[in-house]
């Protein structure tokens, strides 16, 4: 399981293999760039890199060390478990037992926590006390802060601290979707790498892993993760097909297509379905609103190919400034998520607001 195994973004996978090579890595690294391109997963494999004795510049994926670094794979169930546990801990017992990940002692992974996932001022602290101890290995430590983004302003001023004057053997990641929601004292701290989505081609070839999937619904997954293979690994085509049904009829309602009273069932649906977050209503709600600007605009490739003739009719119906003024009404929905605003009730709001901005246009 060498760096070659990593689809997408291969400038930066060489960048960084040609700093181990030559001994020159910074102490502090900034993966920016969106959900699912592998930002995480480069943490691990340079991890794996600095402690595998078998390769050089590289990492062989069987010995002990790479195990135990590529086993902290935040995706997995028993990860995605524990944090639904924390959640329902009161703030204090969080708090007395900040979340820190490790199934290496010279590899930490500092994640976001609780019901708003952040990483709070705990955090911060244990991160400040565990960087002043030495590696117990020649590779020297790892500290990963995923979601650096989601860091409250308490916790982000303590972790200034410990980049102003880093820990020698201490190698810092930061992964953020975006760079600018961070302190720019933070940023400017950092050797910063800015990911992005991966290709037609890269999709095509990394959706091949889904066998359990047919050839078309592979083919149309390949547009669906929006350039994401994390997306494209985790998504339920069931759950997206039924999600984008409910949605598109939010569309008909706001352009004009569908009377209100018809939205009503698929909002109702909505906000039976708990396990969908908003930030996977807005994900979905993006891709469609890119694809209606793209054939507004006849260029770029469509995210929903498979139903491009009912999007080319709603297509007709909006204008650029519609389109970036509802692409801003969802960044602040996004934002508003971490309130526990109620799903159905936001929907329907978009679809009131959508509408009457399309009258006035």
């Amino acid at each position: 399981m060498p760096f070659s195994d990593f689809i997408g973004n291969r400038r930066i996978v060489d960048s960084i293999q040609r700093m181990l090579a030559e001994d020159r890595l910074p102490q502090t690294l900034l993966f920016a760039g969106p959900s699912g391109v592998g930002k995480a997963t480069l943490v691990r494999y340079l991890a794996a890199a600095k402690h595998c004795t078998q390769a050089e510049a590289d990492f062989c994926g069987k010995c002990g060390d790479c195990l135990r670094i590529l086993a902290l794979d935040l995706s997995k169930d028993e990860y995605v478990k524990e944090h639904e546990e924390r959640v329902k801990l009161p703030a204090a017992k969080r708090g007395e037992n900040p979340l820190i990940l490790s199934t290496h002692s010279d590899f930490l992974i500092f994640p976001p926590d609780g019901p708003l996932r952040m990483i709070g001022i705990e955090q911060a602290r244990q991160l400040n006390k565990a960087a002043q101890y030495a590696a117990s290995t020649q590779g020297g430590r790892l500290f990963h802060i995923d979601h650096a983004d989601r860091a409250n302003d308490e916790a982000a001023n303590s972790l200034l601290k410990t980049l102003e004057e880093p820990a020698p053997r201490l190698t810092i990641v930061l992964t953020a979707e975006n760079a600018y929601e961070l302190l720019p004292t933070i940023r400017s701290r950092t050797v910063p790498f800015h990911f992005s989505p991966l290709t037609t081609e890269e999709m095509a070839a990394f959706v091949e892993q889904r066998s359990d999937l047919s050839a078309d619904e592979r083919k149309a997954l390949a547009g669906w993760a929006q350039g994401s293979p994390g997306r494209a690994l985790s998504l339920d085509v069931d759950a997206y097909l039924a999600r984008r049904e409910h949605l598109l009829a939010l569309l008909d309602t706001a352009l004009g297509q569908a009377s209100f009273a018809e939205l009503i069932a698929h909002t109702d649906a909505i906000g039976r379905r708990q396990q969908e977050k908003i930030s996977i209503l807005v994900e979905t709600l993006h891709g469609l609103l890119s694809d209606l600007l793209h054939l507004r605009l006849g260029s770029g490739r469509l995210v929903n190919v498979d139903i491009r003739e009912e999007l080319r009719e709603l297509s007709e119906r909006v204008n650029f400034e519609w389109v970036e003024k509802a692409a801003r009404d969802l960044d602040e929905l996004q934002r508003l998520e971490r309130r526990n605003i109620q799903r159905q009730i936001a929907v329907e709001a978009l679809a009131i607001n959508w509408r009457q901005r399309l009258t006035l246009s």
